[in-house]
């Protein structure tokens, strides 16, 4: 009797110690798939831009002005936003839904990487876009988005390595092949709607 108590009690301070340091904020299952989504949709609006200009036969010249990389740009920064609030409206659901505060240590510690590698990651595109090194862009946010994603793991799903070294395999890729940017992108879409088929939340 009095084990079955110890276990009990033991049990349940297993249960909130987990409560309070899991990270709700975490790309699996439906989350994974919107943001696969988002990235899939988000590279095909960028090169549907990009070959418009193309057809009309404009010069590379006119692709960098001001007016596209202003398309560009926006694009690229609402699939983040819509990205990150998709991460958020999911992990505050699931957490009031497994009764755990969403703002726990574990929490704060993810979120803190997210921005910190957000906002590194975009100082560096507006470099790269203000010094009209195109061709990087790609390869360069397909790293970096590799390394956040293996920052924010989650030391119970290894298999969550694999989307992290995807990410800087095709970036890599893109640097030897720029043109290869819209393949390696929804490539990666591709990637996380599987991941997320795969690895229910």
């Amino acid at each position: 009797m009095q084990a079955s108590f110890m276990y009990i009690c033991k049990t349940y301070k297993v249960m909130e110690k987990q409560k309070i340091n899991s990270n709700p904020y975490v790309l699996k299952g439906f989350t994974s798939m919107l943001i696969g989504g988002y990235i899939f949709i988000g590279s095909y609006v960028l090169k549907t831009i990009l070959d418009k200009f193309l057809l009309e036969n404009k010069t590379l010249e006119t692709l960098s002005n001001r007016g596209i990389e202003l398309i560009i740009i926006s694009v690229i920064l609402l699939i983040f936003i819509i990205s990150t609030f998709t991460i958020y409206n999911r992990g505050k659901k699931n957490a009031e839904k497994l009764k755990y505060n969403s703002l726990n240590v574990a929490s704060k510690n993810a979120i803190k990487k997210y921005l910190i590698g957000f906002l590194i990651m975009t100082i560096t595109l507006l470099f790269l876009f203000k010094f009209d090194f195109n061709n990087y862009i790609t390869p360069i946010f397909l790293i970096f988005y590799g390394f956040l994603l293996y920052f924010l793991k989650n030391n119970k799903r290894k298999d969550f390595l694999m989307l992290a070294g995807l990410s800087v395999l095709l970036g890599a890729l893109c640097f030897l092949i720029p043109s290869y940017w819209y393949s390696s992108l929804t490539i990666l879409g591709i990637a996380h709607i599987t991941y997320g088929v795969v690895v229910k939340e």
